[in-house]
């Protein structure tokens, strides 16, 4: 299920276009301010930001040279041609102005996320030394990851023009490789490595991907990828928080 942060500190429209995005079937991120975006940025990672201009603290102008790798489409009652040409050139996916046709934003955000995924070079994320392929769905090391950020957890997705084999070091390393159910749940907790995600929330983001996981049946993949991640490295990776849910676990805490 595609997520979509919503940031506009009007609540008529925001939950009007939360409405209308879950009948689409997206998931919904809410923030009031720019300060509340940066905030909700640093522990998740939609697939793409609704931006209105006229925040309070930190307004859109300034939140938008934050937002990186992540398709923002602006949405604003600022119509002026300067307005949308400086924001366009300074990283906005698209500009819609208010008031607007709900379908046609919808259209574009449909647009925006297809050509999101149509991109090739985003194709690892990493946390630590951890390295998950996007495209071939393999998890390896990578220790030049982790030593050159000195220990500190790396939430990215990286873009060298290199072949993934040659980003992830598989001719030489260890792989291994993930079914489409543990892909999945690695992915999410990868993209929020801060958060502890509970069970209900690991499944209703990766539902869609997913329809063979249930809430019996959570647990068992979780378990067999955490072997796989610990036959791999030699510790554990993913850490059950009790009573709430799962994350991603530092060195530092081994």
């Amino acid at each position: 299920m595609r997520t979509i942060l919503i940031v506009d500190d009007d609540p008529h429209i925001g939950n009007m276009l939360e409405e209308a995005l879950r009948r689409e079937h997206y998931a919904v991120l809410r923030a009031y301010s720019g300060t509340e975006a940066s905030y909700v940025l640093d522990r998740e990672r939609p697939d793409l930001v609704l931006l209105d201009l006229m925040l309070p603290g930190l307004n859109g102008e300034m939140l938008l040279p934050r937002i990186a790798g992540i398709p923002v489409i602006v949405v604003s009652a600022k119509a002026d041609v300067e307005s949308k040409v400086s924001l366009l050139l300074g990283g906005a996916a698209d500009y819609v102005t208010k008031p607007f046709e709900l379908r046609e934003l919808l259209a574009r955000i449909a647009a925006q996320l297809r050509a999101a995924e149509g991109r090739t070079e985003a194709r690892r994320l990493c946390f630590e030394d951890l390295v998950l392929d996007l495209e071939l769905h393999t998890v390896t090391l990578d220790p030049s990851v982790s030593s050159s950020k000195a220990g500190q957890v790396v939430h990215q997705t990286c873009m060298e023009n290199e072949s993934p084999a040659d980003q992830s070091g598989i001719g030489s390393a260890a792989v291994a490789h993930l079914t489409r159910t543990e892909f999945a749940i690695l992915r999410l907790l990868m993209q929020n490595p801060a958060q502890v995600l509970s069970k209900s929330q690991l499944l209703e983001r990766i539902g869609a991907d997913t329809p063979d996981c249930t809430e019996s049946s959570l647990k068992m993949h979780i378990s067999n990828l955490r072997k796989k991640l610990r036959a791999l490295t030699g510790r554990d990776y993913i850490e059950a928080v009790w009573g709430i849910g799962f994350r991603m676990k530092p060195s530092e805490e081994d």
